[in-house]
């Protein structure tokens, strides 16, 4: 019996592996987000689970850790993918600034939307919850931007990164201790700056564990450093995703480093080969993580859930709000086009992680998480919906020097 049931585990996480795969293909094919698939997987083997009478619960604890790990590899990633040139500041800047705009707006937005739907909670807690809900989830957008050009793609991948950095820095300011003053606030200022000086620290010592080092197993030890930084940072209430964040930057653009010692200790090549491989690995480990994640976030999902009418009401008119807001911004504030870059709206797994580490003395009893599933589930739609309503431009001829330069 207990090879059967370890048989049939390692069959199921298998067959889950290769399903993702193919869906990973079918989202090219269809531009339909693979993360939306996973989550009607999860939600059918819920579904089908309870029809042949075996419902079980699986403990918030393990999507907590999958997400924290996740979290982790999506910063990782998201520094990996950002490159910073003299031509792309203005790209920066844009979309810096509309990651900021349109995430500060949403969350007093929805913190306003929770405090009137549900009348005696403290603003404040209604504002910790609106934060999860107006952060762009980089890992769907990161899935689905494969057919876009150069410019929006590069837009999109650098809002979502930056609208994932600055949600959860924001919710770990108001959700640090139960009263926030002068002093938190020059303490929340004061951290930032002491990680900045430790990324400088963790950068160097992970650049010699890859490039100097010479035992040949040292990129999974180079992410249970990364890990233990964020876990220890977290427990000092230290922002240590900066650091991770920093860590894969300097990767990244290595070139832009003048200081000749430290180029001659690393050089351009050496730095550039390791970045290549950090790159593939961290892409391969958050693959997995959000192939289980949302699965098993899927699998909590109940249906019951979609037939309460409350939570229907609640949850489109959140989504009207988040997709109105965008509308301004990206039209009327910046004259932006609005294909497809006003669709990306999705919520993923820094949604959820979030969510789930609300601390109890926030938490707000008569808030039923079928909103957050609605939210998730139908800004996915919105998204793919964008993306099959895009169509690309046709493809120019090139001649025989372009296509040397591509």
């Amino acid at each position: 019996m207990e090879d059967f049931t370890s048989y049939s585990i390692l069959f199921a996480v298998c067959g889950l592996v290769i399903l993702s795969y193919l869906f990973s293909i079918l989202n090219r094919m269809t531009r339909m987000p693979s993360v939306l698939l996973l989550l009607g997987t999860g939600i059918l083997l819920r579904y089908l689970s309870d029809l042949a009478g075996f419902s079980f619960e699986i403990p918030k604890i393990i999507i907590e850790f999958l997400g924290t790990i996740g979290l982790i590899m999506i910063v990782l990633e998201a520094g990996l993918d950002l490159e910073i040139t003299r031509e792309k500041i203005p790209l920066i800047r844009r979309s810096f600034l509309s990651a900021l705009v349109i995430f500060l707006v949403s969350s007093a937005v929805v913190a306003g939307i929770l405090y009137w739907w549900l009348p005696g909670t403290p603003f404040i807690n209604c504002l910790v919850y609106a934060i999860p809900l107006s952060i762009v989830s980089s890992a769907v957008v990161l899935t689905s931007v494969h057919h876009l050009g150069r410019d929006k793609k590069e837009f999109l991948i650098y809002e979502a990164s930056f609208s994932d950095i600055i949600g959860i820095m924001v919710f770990n300011f108001f959700t640090a201790g139960q009263q926030i003053g002068t002093q938190e606030i020059v303490w929340f200022g004061s951290s930032i700056v002491v990680a900045l000086v430790l990324s400088v620290a963790v950068c160097f010592g992970l650049m010699w564990l890859l490039i100097r080092n010479r035992v040949e197993i040292k990129f999974f030890l180079s992410f249970a450093v990364l890990i233990a930084i964020y876990v220890g940072g977290k427990m000092i209430k230290l922002p240590a995703l900066i650091t991770i964040l920093m860590f894969g930057l300097v990767i990244n653009n290595w070139e832009l480093i003048r200081w000749r010692p430290l180029k001659r200790y690393f050089s351009n090549e050496n730095v550039d080969n390791e970045a290549l491989f950090l790159k593939s690995i961290t892409a391969e480990s958050s693959f997995l993580i959000r192939t289980f994640f949302f699965v098993i976030f899927g699998f909590g999902i109940g249906l019951e859930y979609f037939r309460n009418l409350q939570v229907l009401e609640l949850g489109a008119l959140i989504v009207v709000a988040l997709f109105a807001l965008r509308f301004v911004y990206l039209r009327v504030m910046n004259k932006y086009e609005l294909l497809p870059e006003l669709f990306y709206i999705p919520r993923g797994l820094i949604t959820i992680l979030l969510f789930y580490k609300i601390p109890e003395w926030q938490r707000i009893e008569n808030f039923d998480e079928g909103v957050l599933f609605f939210v998730i589930l139908v800004t996915s739609l919105i998204l793919m919906a964008g993306a099959m309503l895009y169509r690309d431009r046709p493809v120019e001829i090139l001649s025989v020097d372009e296509v040397a330069d591509v």
